[in-house]
């Protein structure tokens, strides 16, 4: 009985200087200030990383032979064929296997940027 008690005062003491009229208001809560920084976080952070995730996860599914591709070490090829987990890309230096995962981009035949068009 007196833990509920004690509960009861701590509540009562928390409600009190709202009650009185102090400033502060609704956003003077921490409890809602911290609600406003998680949604703003949501919608700067972890909402455009998980959009270039999916991006990246459809572009790995979506690859076929024949595509322009650059790894994410940099290298520069053209694949030769697809598998289950791995592809194989044809560079200068010869035919060499790469994990799906491991194909930054996909280079468009649209629109190369060249040397010329960058100055």
């Amino acid at each position: 009985m007196t833990s509920l008690n004690f509960l009861a005062q701590a509540i009562l003491a928390v409600d009190a200087p709202a009650a009185g009229g102090q400033p502060g208001g609704l956003l003077g809560n921490p409890m809602v200030f911290m609600v406003l920084m998680m949604v703003v976080m949501y919608f700067i952070l972890i909402r455009p990383q998980r959009n270039k995730a999916k991006a990246q996860e459809q572009m790995q599914k979506a690859m076929a032979a024949g595509d322009e591709v650059v790894t994410i070490g940099g290298a520069h090829g053209v694949i030769t064929s697809v598998r289950e987990k791995t592809v194989i890309v044809r560079m200068n230096e010869g035919k060499i296997e790469f994990d799906r995962s491991a194909i930054a981009q996909r280079v468009s035949k649209e629109s190369p940027v060249t040397v010329e068009a960058a100055k």
